[in-house]
């Protein structure tokens, strides 16, 4: 589907429904010296949609900004807002670049919100871990992992499971990324004075028992957090670490105390995505490989009609690290992490791969060789 200089309204609709039905979680557009380009990101990686004349930059973005409610004539500093279609809520973000104006939309709520904590794709053993520590009257909860590894959706799973009648659950999100009905979900607002650690000191008087903190960034969001989870609070949140024990060591950073993170945490979870293999097309490597130093059989990504380049959908890799009495002396101590009986993120990939999940290639593009 190209867009036509005479339809731009009609084309970038359906090309925003297109990108919808093909799964992506987002859709650039960027103008070039010579060329305008359209980018869609599907199961994490960006792939090429298509590139219309780039006379059609300036009508493009009018048509989103519109769309947006945005101010079509403010093309020199940033802008962002929300646009709806075909019931699909899409974050818009607009930026300034050499040539022109780059817009980047966010699927705010695809067909992950309908997720559950037993589609993560945790193994049992983790999964009932979870669930127990998830039924626990008060603590920290943390997941971990860079951007884009699914700690957002891990969080409202978690957050789905324990919303009853008689629980009250208050969120503090930037931004709201999925509404849900029984939750008091509150954005923060930096130009109205409403930042996280405001809303937070604003939650502990709403006789909160559960909650959801979308990242601790700061000292101060870390001490409200700790705190919380100190006075009969079950807290949930996420921070930007490669692994679990690093979480400890971060939040060490932030001038949280040993003796408070040994007393208060209960999980650490480190996470990412890694693609499917497509179950269409996948086909039986003919020589076995080296998966952790033993030789396997492995699948091959092939690419069918179904499927983009092999891999259809996304799986999340779990590490899991449980605070038991042993890891909480070794934290009250400084001394290093037992990793005993932890399943690390490389040997979680390996599972897959033995399973026919996905593939040695996209475990060492996700994690790195």
């Amino acid at each position: 589907m190209i867009i036509q200089e005479d339809k731009v309204v009609e084309s970038v609709d359906k090309l925003l429904l297109s990108a919808l039905e093909k799964r992506a979680s987002d859709i650039h557009f960027e103008p070039y010296q010579h060329n305008y380009r359209i980018r869609m990101r599907i199961d994490g990686v960006l792939q090429n949609m298509q590139m219309p004349p780039l006379t059609l930059a300036k009508q493009i973005s009018a048509r989103l900004k519109v769309m947006a409610n945005l101010n079509i004539a403010e093309y020199r500093l940033p802008q962002d807002g929300q646009l709806l279609i075909n019931n699909y809520a899409m974050r818009i973000a607009t930026l300034p670049v050499i040539n022109g104006e780059k817009i980047v939309l966010r699927v705010m709520d695809n067909h992950e919100s309908e997720l559950t904590i037993d589609d993560l794709g945790l193994n049992e053993q983790d999964l009932i871990t979870f669930k127990q520590i998830l039924d626990y009257p008060q603590g920290l909860i943390l997941v971990t992992g860079p951007t884009g590894s699914g700690k957002t959706m891990t969080l409202y799973s978690a957050l789905k499971r324990l919303n009853k009648t008689e629980c009250n659950i208050c969120s503090v999100e930037d931004p709201i990324e999925i509404p849900l009905e029984g939750i008091n979900q509150t954005a923060i607002n930096l130009k109205a004075g409403l930042s996280f650690s405001v809303i937070l000191r604003a939650l502990l008087r709403q006789d909160p028992d559960v909650m959801m903190i979308g990242e601790i960034r700061d000292h101060e969001t870390a001490e409200i957090a700790i705190q919380a989870a100190q006075t009969g609070h079950l807290v949930l949140s996420t921070l930007h670490t490669n692994s679990s024990v690093e979480a400890i060591v971060r939040l060490n950073q932030m001038g949280i105390k040993n003796y408070l993170l040994s007393s208060s945490l209960k999980l650490v979870i480190a996470q990412r995505l890694v693609r499917k293999l497509c179950q269409y097309c996948k086909v039986v490597a003919s020589e076995l490989t080296l998966i952790d130093n033993q030789p396997s059989p492995h699948f091959i990504a092939m690419g069918c009609e179904k499927c983009v380049g092999g891999y259809l959908g996304r799986i999340g890799l779990y590490e899991l690290l449980i605070i038991t009495p042993e890891v909480q002396q070794q934290i009250l101590n400084n001394q290093p992490i037992s990793s005993k009986n932890r399943v690390n993120l490389m040997q979680a990939g390996y599972q897959l791969v033995q399973q026919g999940i996905t593939t040695l290639a996209e475990l060492n593009r996700v994690l790195g060789k």
